[in-house]
């Protein structure tokens, strides 16, 4: 199989609302159309009856214009689940490397979200010092925020550990 990775689905309550959290905060850009999609053909391929969705794909920051996006997705209807939690079997998160963990930290609460831990600083011995702390967007997933410091693996060029 050749494969490449195109983006993450994330299913809102708002997607403008949500879509804008990560624009304004991470400097996500929207790749158009704004999505509108429906018709039997979607709800073939997604299992879901009278699936309508509405949304946007915005590119994520430090990959250039063919990097990966995150698909931020709003069904006619969305179904609830149980709370996002850093241990729940699944997608846990998605993680931004930052230059100040306590100031974004800072910032994801000023722009809706909220702090899930502490900042926490961690030195790995022949991988350097990370300083990382777990988050929550305004509709509660979970997002990673970290900063490395130190020597990268001299192999591969990059941190061994990097989520």
């Amino acid at each position: 199989m050749d494969a490449r990775y195109t983006h993450t689905n994330l299913v809102a309550r708002d997607w403008r609302r949500l879509a804008a959290f990560y624009e304004e905060l991470f400097g996500c850009v929207p790749v158009p159309p704004e999505r509108d999609l429906s018709g039997e053909w979607l709800s073939r391929a997604t299992g879901v009856t009278d699936a309508a969705i509405r949304g946007v794909h915005l590119r994520l920051p430090g990959y250039g214009d063919d990097g990966p996006t995150l698909e931020i997705f709003q069904y006619s209807e969305v179904v609830g689940c149980a709370c996002p939690a850093a241990n729940r079997q699944g997608y846990g998160h998605i993680a931004f490397a930052v230059n100040d963990v306590a100031a974004a930290a800072g910032e994801v609460v000023r722009y809706g979200g909220s702090l899930i831990g502490e900042v926490v600083t961690r030195d790995m011995p022949g991988i350097g010092v990370l300083v990382f702390a777990y988050a929550a967007d305004p509709e509660g997933n979970i997002i990673e925020l970290q900063q490395w410091s130190g020597e990268p693996d001299s192999d591969s060029g990059e941190v061994p550990w990097d989520d």
